[in-house]
């Protein structure tokens, strides 16, 4: 059973940056899709990047329009770690970020599918201060 901790979550200045990490109790060496989304308050759950991977290898990533340019999305298959690098944070950016992965195969970059993926951690919250 997957396990998914996400952390780097914490409150900074709009401009300032933060680093997420998600720790997965065991990536697969087939195909797997990893991502991250977001849920403001008052918001329903959208995506914010994802992730498709075969061990070191990234095979296509996708962004949110919102933050294109701000975040990145990488991961280290030996750490079994997943990262979200956001710069150039804004106050709309404030929201409880969640990590989730879908087990061995890869995710359609076309849409962010919230039922294609199989494992969520429990939250990181984000906030941005004007």
């Amino acid at each position: 059973h997957e396990q998914l901790v996400e952390s780097g979550g914490g409150s900074v200045q709009a401009g300032g940056s933060l680093t997420l990490s998600c720790a997965g109790s065991a990536w697969r060496d087939r195909g797997n899709c990893m991502g991250w989304f977001r849920q403001a308050p008052g918001k329903e759950r959208e995506g914010v990047a994802l992730i498709n991977t075969i061990g070191l290898n990234s095979h296509g990533t996708k962004y949110a329009d919102s933050v294109k340019g701000r975040f990145t999305i990488s991961q280290d298959s030996d750490k079994n770690t997943l990262y979200l690098q956001m710069n150039s944070l804004k106050p709309e950016d404030t929201a409880m970020y969640y990590c989730a992965a879908r087990a061995g195969d890869f995710c359609d970059l076309y849409s962010f599918d919230e039922r294609a993926m199989d494992y969520w951690g429990k939250g990181t919250l984000v906030t941005i201060s004007s």
